[in-house]
């Protein structure tokens, strides 16, 4: 759903690149508390989920290149929202989707530069917002089990991307520079967003659930999920010690980190050689309604890497491959890099007062 330059008039561009960035700032102290960045997340486990942020970032961007087809000459991809959200809560995962929005329109050319604000208001907002509200609402009145976890991860990624269709459709109505009937841009987003949505679906629960099966303290949505082992000492219940080391704990860890980077760099390296080239869901309405007649050529569309292929390079395979290694690499360090800081940021001690002051 990564709209280009010229679908949104500059007024509307403005207001939600505005949008985004006090999005983005509201994360960034969300972010904080849940990458570790406060006593609180560390005893809650947080600490834990800065070394997976910018692997979440980076898996994103991969399987963002795996287009599926949904129907006759359409296909969708992935938009990550709910997978972030789950996997390393609501605020890092605006964060993430934002890392790999900015990734794809500066270095591959897909994403306008001056609809910035409208993708991440689309894709990085909406679908995070959405689906967390709707999976925590789900994790309450289901069972606390792991397939609990996985089922409600699936609903809330269903329903995240025709959430995102009707955004869309709301700043077309607002800025739209080509004259369509808004009902006919609402019925062909939602429709065809409906079915790109129970492919997100089943990838962001297959996802979740893969993590939640090894480590399912480091799933944030999942936190809670296992209770201490209780053992009866004496006639009484006590809590168990810890039955893994600290330090088998941070290999356990490193190891998961390990898997998702060759993972991430498998899926966008080869396996984004068969994705569909079909359009995929917008670039198909836009097509079909005229969406795109006043669309501009993308600021950065001489860039090496655009169109995720490595120019120069005579070889299909080769070239989309290599720029999609190069993708996964690049995001997974800037990634990194955002949430490192986040982390490392504390809040300022409070000034003393000093008997005078009083």
């Amino acid at each position: 759903m990564h709209v280009p330059d010229g679908f949104i008039n500059a007024p509307v561009s403005a207001v939600t690149g505005v949008v985004a960035a006090g999005a983005v700032a509201v994360s960034l102290r969300g972010a904080r508390r849940e990458l570790g960045g406060t006593s609180h997340a560390l005893s809650s486990g947080g600490e834990k989920t800065a070394p997976l942020a910018g692997l979440v970032a980076a898996f994103i961007f991969a399987v963002q290149m795996l287009n599926f087809p949904v129907a006759a000459g359409t296909s969708g991809h992935l938009l990550g929202g709910a997978l972030a959200a789950i996997l390393v809560g609501p605020y890092t995962g605006v964060l993430c989707v934002s890392v790999v929005l900015l990734m794809q329109g500066i270095l591959f050319a897909d994403g306008g530069l001056t609809a910035l604000g409208v993708n991440i208001t689309d894709m990085a907002i909406t679908t995070t917002v959405v689906a967390y509200a709707l999976f925590r609402g789900l994790v309450k009145v289901l069972p606390r089990t792991r397939r609990s976890i996985t089922v409600a991860s699936f609903v809330a990624a269903l329903l995240s991307v025709p959430a995102a269709a009707l955004v869309f459709t709301a700043i077309y109505a607002l800025g739209g520079t080509t004259d369509v009937p808004i009902t006919k841009v609402l019925t062909a987003m939602v429709g065809v967003h409906v079915l790109i949505g129970i492919g997100e679906a089943v990838i962001t629960a297959l996802t979740v659930g893969a993590v939640i099966a090894v480590r399912p303290d480091l799933v944030h949505g999942a936190r809670g999920l296992t209770a201490p082992l209780k053992l009866r000492v004496g006639g009484e219940l006590v809590d168990a010690p810890a039955a893994v080391p600290a330090a088998a704990r941070t290999r356990s860890t490193k190891k998961v980190w390990g898997i998702g980077i060759v993972t991430a760099l498998v899926l966008a390296g080869f396996v984004s050689f068969y994705a569909s080239a079909s359009p995929d869901g917008l670039e198909k309405v836009a097509h079909d309604k005229g969406i795109d007649a006043k669309t501009k050529q993308h600021a950065t569309s001489d860039s090496p890497l655009a169109d995720y292929s490595v120019k120069d390079i005579g070889d299909a395979r080769l070239a989309g491959g290599l720029a999609g290694v190069i993708g996964v690499g690049v995001t997974v360090v800037v990634g990194s890099g955002v949430f490192w800081v986040v982390r490392r940021r504390r809040a300022e001690p409070a000034p003393e007062r000093t008997p005078e002051a009083v």
